[in-house]
């Protein structure tokens, strides 16, 4: 388990685990760097996959990174339905680290696959929600660029404890220097990269972020120059959200697509854990699975409190001390509360803000007070094998998907837990993180039998049939806790079929990973 020092962000280490299962991660981000590259040398002749191609490429490129050493797929790999891919910090700390790698984020990282399907974030005033956006909190609003995706792509590279640039102008300088310039000139134009750099570029772009607060934008570069980066960054982003909506990554291939194509049939116990998932349950109220001109994304897009409970495992809590290079990731310590929309709303110490908030939501801001938005429920279980651990909720404290079930289901039904109370999980609950806005008409009280729950459970762990194996075959994992002998990392990134497990277990997944 990571240790964390009861002051100094910089204290916090990995365990032995987690660094090796991190070394494991950043080997398979070179290998799939390395072997896209070599598709720039003949690359498509149609546009679209020409952008797929550079979208992949810069996911999986370290050098955008402060410290050249993380990659935006570091969060987001394939083997894990594109969401954390170390069992170690999912089990511990929940939240990853940035390349500081000091300094951890205050949420765990979502999954991007389908994020472009969210809609440009809006004000439905007959339901009276924000729908759509990306981030947990929305605020990837999509309203500049036309797409959240996109402008959620703008977030993590200046966002200090994530990939720590001190300007966007530092990420298209190190997109000027990489292989796949001329490709992206060929798609987006020759104009692209044609700045007049400063001759300190380099130390500038060395340190880590944020910039100082009397200098925002520490590239000095004249108002033209400026202009181009800022086009350049946009269709960085764009690029990205491309890829991110490519059959790669969103194929619609689980599964229950096949159970809707009438190619494949459920389990009995998935088919009661479905029908568990509709009636009683209530899960596709919010993780809805389609309908008449509607595909199954298994959200709608608006956001909850379903009253987590605060994760005190999450290292962000000990960073309220400047670390060494002088930044404090957060202020208030131990007594922080994440606010979600409500924080975004309000513009209370976001990391990263890549959208303006539009000024007529500002009064709304109460109302969406402790609320995230509802995940979708596809890949909500694949993992590379079986005794994987993922994280669930917006902070990580749920690590089972029946954990989470169970919190639903029983949320106000059982006793609050005493302090290091043994039952925890079990026969109590703690406090909801934060008790604003608290969804009590679908979570809480379901009053689902423990079989139930089961069913729901196996709902959700439904494998998909176009999952990709790794060396040594799942089937080969004798005690289901850690990795198969001679287990690597699974190469769904070769193939565009391969992503979307179980839908189906995606499904009640969602029941589990509803509102957060």
């Amino acid at each position: 388990m990571p240790t964390v020092g009861p002051l100094h962000a910089q204290e916090t280490t990995h365990s032995p685990a987690a660094s090796n299962e991190i070394a494991q991660v950043e080997a398979e981000i070179d290998r799939i760097e390395a072997q896209t590259l070599e598709r720039i040398s003949s690359p498509p002749d149609n546009q679209i996959q020409q952008i797929e191609l550079l979208g992949k490429l810069m996911l999986y490129d370290k050098q955008l990174s402060v410290n050249r050493n993380e990659a935006c797929a570091f969060c987001h790999m394939p083997e894990t339905g594109f969401t954390g891919p170390v069992s170690e910090l999912n089990r511990t700390t929940g939240s990853y680290p940035g390349s500081v790698r000091t300094r951890f984020s205050d949420r765990k990282p979502q999954s991007h696959a389908y994020a472009p399907l969210s809609p440009v974030l809006h004000y439905n005033p007959g339901q009276g929600d924000l729908v759509g956006g990306n981030f947990w909190d929305m605020r990837a609003t999509g309203r500049r660029l036309g797409n959240p995706a996109a402008e959620q792509a703008q977030g993590p590279p200046t966002n200090p404890v994530e990939m720590g640039l001190t300007d966007s102008a530092c990420a298209v300088y190190r997109a000027s220097q990489r292989p796949y310039r001329a490709l992206f000139e060929r798609v987006w134009g020759p104009q692209a990269f044609v700045i007049g750099w400063p001759a300190n570029v380099e130390q500038v772009c060395n340190r880590p972020g944020p910039p100082p607060a009397d200098d925002p934008t520490p590239v000095h570069v004249g108002p033209l120059d400026r202009g181009r980066i800022g086009a350049t960054f946009d269709q960085m982003a764009q690029t990205i959200a491309t890829y991110e909506a490519s059959a790669e990554v969103s194929p619609f291939t689980s599964k229950f697509d096949a159970v809707l194509a009438d190619k494949a049939q459920f389990t009995p116990q998935e088919q009661a854990g479905y029908d568990l998932f509709r009636g009683k349950a209530q899960c596709n109220s919010c993780h809805r699975d389609g309908g008449p001109g509607e595909d199954p994304r298994f959200t709608d897009f608006t956001a909850s409190n379903i009253g987590v409970p605060r994760n005190p495992r999450l290292p962000y809590y000990q960073e309220q001390q400047p670390d060494a290079l002088g930044y404090a990731a957060n202020p208030d310590g131990a007594s922080f509360i994440d606010g979600g929309v409500g924080r975004f709303l309000t513009q209370n110490h976001l990391l990263s803000q890549p959208s303006v908030v539009d000024a007529n939501w500002v009064p709304l801001a109460p109302a969406n007070q402790g609320r995230f938005q509802v995940p979708t429920l596809r890949n909500v279980d694949k993992r590379p094998y079986p005794g994987f651990v993922k994280a669930y909720g917006h902070n990580g404290y749920f690590t089972s998907l029946k954990s989470i079930v169970h919190f639903y289901n029983t949320r106000d039904a059982l006793p609050r837990c005493l302090p290091d109370d043994p039952g925890e999980g079990t026969t109590c609950w703690p406090a909801p993180e934060s008790t604003a806005n608290l969804n009590t008409k679908r979570v809480g009280r379901l009053g689902l039998s423990d079989a139930e729950e089961d069913a729901l459970v196996s709902f959700m762990q439904t494998r998909p049939t176009d999952t990709c194996r790794a060396t040594s075959s799942e089937d080969d994992h004798l005690d289901g806790t850690g990795p198969p002998p001679g287990f690597r990392r699974m190469a769904t990134h070769v193939s565009s079929k391969i992503d979307v497990p179980a839908t189906i277990s995606s499904k009640r997944s969602g029941a589990a990973a509803s509102y957060d």
